[in-house]
């Protein structure tokens, strides 16, 4: 298992992702909605390492509700497996706190599964399906 990205909460990507760009030397994807998470994505690959950056696409998405509470920041940890539904029913088996039971449509056409922060130490973990 490998770390696929960091995802960063902001209120805007045309204000965020600029920044970043210009700080760090590298060009950002362009933006991608993600209906099924109520986002619009923006990945910024440094070395190997990849940065998303997250916008809410309505205001009672998970992002939307992030910023309010905390502002931005870090939202979570994404790790690359497999199989996101094979990863979810071994955590579930071991009584893991789970916010996916299944997998479900992610970033980049790839599928993905959330565990409950609680499950982590207050740290919000995806798994994402590991690229071929």
């Amino acid at each position: 298992m490998t770390v696929d990205h960091l995802a960063i909460a902001v209120h805007r990507l045309s204000e965020a992702v600029p920044r970043w760009e210009q700080q760090l030397g590298a060009a950002a994807s362009p933006p991608e909605e993600v209906p099924s998470q109520r986002v619009r994505a923006v990945f910024l690959d440094v070395d190997n390492t990849h940065l998303e950056f997250l916008e809410p696409t309505s205001e009672d998405s998970p992002i939307a509700r992030f910023l309010a509470q905390r502002g931005e920041g870090m939202h979570h940890i994404a790790f690359a497996v497999p199989s996101v539904d094979r990863k979810l029913a071994e955590l579930a088996s071991a009584g893991v706190r789970l916010i996916d039971t299944v997998s479900r449509p992610g970033a980049r056409g790839r599928q993905v599964g959330f565990c409950h922060p609680s499950a982590f130490g207050g740290v919000l973990v995806e798994f994402v399906e590991a690229r071929p």
